[in-house]
């Protein structure tokens, strides 16, 4: 991981085998009973078009619906893995009941209609995930891990609390519907203040800059935590957003305001990844990057996108960090490094952008008018270009092999991407505002050009160019030095 070959023997590790714990197969089972409940509710759902309700407690609309298919299935996952991985743990069963709790808090925050139950929930989610990032009491960096990341989640409930109650008070109700379907009446001063809190509390939770140093400072979080956080916790922002829309979807210019946020979070969490030598914190910078497009997403009025792509982003995340341990090999990196781009693969590329972005619109409807649905549409395509380039180099195909693939790369995920967001977005149909596309702007030119310049320095190499910016960005993604565990022997002392 440091880049230094080492001449330690290598040695065989006993086989381990799931643990005996009974709270671990207790609450395996439960959050798999939950995952083919939620999947019944998604279904019903669909087939209905109607909510659920109890008057003024709970809604499970298609939002919940399809939020509980996700972290149930994450969580799943998560928790059946776990049962190996926190095998003679001397505190597993307590890291399988927060887990448990924590799934539970998010499936409460989904489907809550009174806002004190949302607010709960919401800092109930937060207080778990902090527990769970500190689980390893012994580590002094734990400990700092977990009360600074329990500070961040304390401040998001304060500030969705006191938004909540300020927007109970100016409707006259407690409960969330009854606030969205009279926010319209909300006058304009208060308007603004609960925009504030609304995007204060996402941002938050979502690790946007430049409140993204929590996340980056809780890497002491044990392995399946740290899915579970990349993969549900970090999504609740955008949960919000959507859920919260008709508050903010109307007003122009907080929703230019979420596109420059979402932006810079993205372009930041990418250069993270240029710098960090680390697997888990390059993974940490990647979340940083995701959240902050899944929030452009939310400024450009298509919330619906912005839900498709945190599933996705949950699907992959959660992979990426179950899978980190075979990826960490301690070698010296091969020489060479990525090849320089040729004349042929950046025309291909770039065709094969042209294409995806059209095979979205024509999936999608979606960037067929000259509103901010063209911006997604060439978002979409460029990024899924990027991410097509990044794999194709890890692969060393052959140049005339990467031309041949790099168009298959970029088309089907574009496909696949635009198939899920038309059922996710069907799924919505009831929900209010998750279709409020805005005018297209000087905001959205200036974002496609900052993404278009971004693409173009890292494949043409030029932001190797400047050491200031490499060291701009190296300090920007440092994590609280106490939370920052420095050599080996302080994991083996553990």
């Amino acid at each position: 991981m440091t880049g230094h070959s080492h001449a330690n023997d290598a040695v065989q590790l006993p086989e381990t085998t799931p643990t005996s714990s009974g709270v671990s197969r207790a609450t395996t089972a439960a959050v798999w009973a939950l995952f083919a409940l939620s999947v019944a509710t998604a279904v019903v759902s669909a087939a209905g078009g109607s909510a659920w309700r109890v008057p003024g407690s709970v809604v499970v609309d298609g939002l919940t619906a399809v939020v509980w298919v996700a972290v149930t299935f994450f969580s799943g996952i998560v928790h059946s893995y776990s049962r190996r991985y926190m095998a003679g743990n001397a505190n597993i069963d307590r890291f399988f009941a927060l887990t448990f709790g924590f799934t539970l808090a998010v499936m409460v925050v989904a489907a809550a209609d009174h806002v004190a139950l949302f607010a709960a929930a919401w800092l109930a989610m937060g207080l778990t995930m902090a527990a769970l990032i500190g689980h390893a009491r012994e580590w002094t960096q734990a400990r700092a891990a977990g009360a600074l990341t329990r500070r961040y989640f304390l401040a998001s409930g304060g500030v969705l609390a006191g938004t909540l109650a300020l927007l109970a008070w100016a409707t006259g109700t407690t409960t969330v519907s009854g606030i969205l379907s009279r926010a319209d009446s909300l006058p304009p001063e208060l308007t603004w203040l609960a925009i504030a809190g609304l995007f204060l509390a996402a941002m938050i939770q979502s690790a946007l800059f430049p409140f993204h140093d929590w996340l980056l400072s809780s890497m002491t979080a044990p392995t399946p935590a740290s899915a579970l956080m990349h993969a549900g916790f970090v999504n609740a922002g955008g949960i919000l957003l959507a859920r919260f829309a008709p508050v903010f979807a109307d007003v122009q210019l907080a929703m230019a305001a979420l596109v420059v946020v979402g932006a810079a979070s993205a372009l930041l969490g990418q250069a993270i990844l240029l710098v960090r030598p680390d697997v888990k914190r390059r993974l940490g910078g990647s979340t940083v990057a995701q959240m902050g497009f899944m929030i452009l997403q939310c400024g450009l009025g298509f919330f619906a996108a912005a839900i498709t792509h945190l599933i996705l982003h949950g699907f992959y995340k959660a992979y990426l960090f179950l899978s980190s341990g075979g990826a960490v090999e301690r070698t010296a990196p091969a020489a060479g490094g990525r090849d320089g781009v040729t004349l042929p693969s950046l025309v291909v590329g770039l065709a094969a952008a042209v294409g995806g972005g059209a095979v979205f619109v024509a999936l999608t409807g979606k960037g067929a008018e000259l509103d901010s649905g063209a911006l997604l549409a060439f978002l979409v395509a460029l990024t899924a270009l990027h991410a097509a380039r990044d794999a194709l180099a890890r692969a060393n195909l052959s140049p005339g092999a990467t031309l041949v693939a790099l168009p298959v790369l970029v088309v089907v995920p574009i496909a696949v991407y635009g198939v899920l967001f038309n059922a996710v977005a069907a799924m919505l149909t009831g929900v209010p505002m998750t279709h409020a596309p805005t005018e297209l702007s000087a905001v959205h030119v200036a974002v496609a050009a900052a993404f278009l310049a971004a693409y173009l320095a890292v494949e043409l190499g030029w932001h190797r160019s400047s050491k200031r910016l490499y060291a701009v960005i190296l300090n920007i993604s440092q994590p609280a030095p106490e939370t920052e565990l420095t050599t080996a022997e302080d994991y083996n002392d553990a």
